[in-house]
């Protein structure tokens, strides 16, 4: 992928330590001279990412002063590539540089990021990142002739200002993602600004970009937050359980080796150190390449192309096939008389083993419910190991994983059956109310994400033969979505009980919220079912979103109403909406019909 290369070249990209690791092996130079290639090239995209992800806030001209900065930066190193500063960690530069431009810290109130240094410094700013970016103006739109009339004028300017927009509304996306949308995004706008029909074909092409850019930041930021609040084991976890099935002919020792690349990227990709991310994903991608014969029949294409599409092809792969040889049950963690002594040994590695060799086996089980069984499994070793006979405890494992699968199964059917019976639009109404009841707390933008988020995982799952997996994956990323990234984040005392207590068990923990008790509903404001004619020009999409922000609103006044209550004003709601739209006088049938809509939820 060639991209556009900004003046803002900085030389330090050449002298920071971790491309000064020297390579061991003649694939290892070929990487790092590739992944250094690629990062000069793009070195504009990466320090707009980081800066827009960094400071949400900053304009386009603040982020153009400082990739000036950066420019100067360079010059300097250019006269003396010896100075101290030349040789400084590239997140390291990026942050000084911020600190460093007058009057920025005070004005987007991140002063305070800058009187720390090092790792203190980059955490401050990680969690200066929010994940709601209802305070940020709605996406600009341009016509689809003026979009392609702008491209041809500004090739450059147009596509820095595209990735400042896509990465300051997703600061948790890691920087190598942000650089495959922008690629996609070019090749779209060339293709369809060669169309007649250039609207439609903007449509048309978007909504895969759009999706892809969805899937990637739910499941980084999903990943991202287990290792924020539970640590590199449970992180670890996630990955052997990936990996295994995604590679099941692998051997343990060999996913030993790959895991270890694959936990160190999440470290500066979790922290938005886009230098870092891209440095380590690569890394990863060469290992996995390298050792195609041992890992993967399906990957000789994706590891043909170039970066960042080898990593981005790699990770969205099909899983391989199971090797033939391949017993249906490993018979050493059940049957074994030395299970005890093999777990004492080296626990960690020894669960690590478990965990592995089950997710191979069975690919038809979602990654949380691999998850599970690890964790009833460590639960029963721990009662098992302390009796008189442990063999025959630890013996009827098999039932206990099945009884966990049967538990998990049936939620999952349950979901499916209401999207059959209830249909998408409500179902949505179902969840924006059940969501909104049990996390009143959380911000009105965000509630109604989260319940289209799980009717999408619905819709896309329940007509599949891998129903169980596909439901049980993307519904547990909707509550990671909930549950944020950051450990310091707080909604109430249960939901934050879900969110840090288990992460694997984290869905049966939501299953039994009711309605928060310790929320305190804000009084109804008028203006709550006061309606104005905007109802009547808003488009169909645009129309939706008002009902959807209408009942969450009304669930977070009104928490006490049952279900069928808020359901009922929410017709109501409608109903006055298609009456007044199609009245002679709109804004008087509004005001004569609204009070009744109050009356209405006064007296439920």
């Amino acid at each position: 992928m060639k991209q556009l290369k900004l003046t803002g070249f900085v030389i330090f990209l050449f002298c920071v330590p971790e491309s000064l690791t020297l390579p061991t092996q003649p694939q290892d130079v070929d990487d790092v001279s590739i992944t250094q290639k690629f990062i000069e090239e793009n070195v504009g995209y990466i320090t707009i990412i980081a800066f827009a992800q960094y400071i949400q806030e900053v304009s386009f001209e603040e982020v153009e002063v400082l990739v000036k900065a950066m420019t100067e930066y360079r010059d300097k190193c250019l006269g003396d590539v010896t100075l101290p500063m030349c040789y400084k960690l590239a997140n390291d530069v990026l942050l000084e540089n911020i600190c460093a431009l007058e009057g920025l810290p005070q004005k987007h109130n991140f002063s305070h990021c800058c009187s720390k240094v090092d790792l203190e410094r980059k955490l401050c700013f990680f969690h200066n990142k929010k994940a709601d970016v209802g305070f940020l103006p709605p996406l600009p739109t341009l016509d689809p002739e003026e979009k392609c009339q702008t491209y041809k004028n500004n090739r450059e300017s147009f596509l820095n200002n595209y990735i400042y927009e896509v990465s300051r509304r997703n600061p948790f996306v890691f920087a190598p993602t942000l650089l495959t949308v922008v690629a996609r995004f070019e090749e779209m706008t060339k293709t369809c600004c060669e169309e007649q029909d250039k609207a439609n074909c903007f449509r048309t092409k978007a909504e895969p970009v759009i999706r892809y850019l969805k899937a990637s930041s739910s499941f980084q930021k999903n990943v991202c937050g287990a290792l924020m609040k539970f640590g590199l084991q449970v992180l670890e976890s996630i990955n052997v359980a990936i990996l295994s099935q995604k590679f099941p002919k692998i051997e343990f020792k060999e996913l030993t080796s790959l895991l270890k690349d694959v936990s160190s990227k999440y470290d500066g990709c979790c922290e938005g150190d886009a230098m870092q991310c891209i440095h380590e994903r690569s890394k990863v991608m060469s290992h996995i390449c390298s050792k195609q014969d041992s890992i993967s029949s399906k990957i000789k294409e994706c590891c043909e192309k170039k970066m960042p599409e080898r990593g981005e092809c790699i990770i969205s792969s099909n899983k391989d096939d199971r090797p033939k040889d391949l017993a249906l049950r490993e018979v050493k963690f059940t049957e074994s008389e030395n299970v005890c002594e093999e777990r004492d040994a080296n626990q960690t590695i020894f669960m690590a083993e478990f965990l592995y060799e089950h997710s191979r086996r069975h690919p038809e089980l979602s990654i949380p419910e691999l998850l599970r069984i690890a964790g009833v499994y460590e639960d029963l070793l721990k009662e098992c190991c302390h009796t008189e006979n442990p063999p025959d405890c630890y013996r009827h494992a098999e039932y206990k994983f099945n009884e966990t699968t049967e538990k998990s199964l049936k939620i999952v059917q349950r979901e499916c059956a209401h999207f059959q019976d209830l249909g998408k639009d409500d179902l949505k109404y179902y969840y924006l109310i059940k969501f909104t009841k049990i996390a009143p707390q959380v911000s009105t933008e965000e509630l109604t994400f989260l319940g289209k988020e799980m009717v999408t995982a619905l819709a896309t799952c329940c007509t599949l033969s891998e129903e169980f997996a596909c439901v049980d994956n993307l519904m547990d990323l909707v509550l990671g979505e909930l549950c944020g990234i950051n450990e310091n984040r707080n909604i109430n005392p249960d939901v934050d009980h879900c969110c840090k207590t288990n992460f694997a068990f984290r869905r049966p923990c939501f299953e039994g919220l009711e309605a928060d008790k310790t929320y305190v509903p804000p009084s109804t404001p008028q203006d709550l079912f006061t309606f104005h004619t905007d109802l009547c020009q808003a488009h169909n999409e645009e129309l939706q979103k008002k009902k959807d922000r209408f009942l969450v609103n009304l669930v977070k006044r009104r928490p006490e109403l049952t279900d069928e209550a808020l359901r009922s004003l929410l017709t109501a709601f409608t109903d006055v909406v298609v009456k007044c739209c199609k009245a002679e006088g709109p804004e008087a049938c509004f005001n004569e019909e609204g009070p009744k809509v109050t009356a209405k939820s006064q007296a439920a």
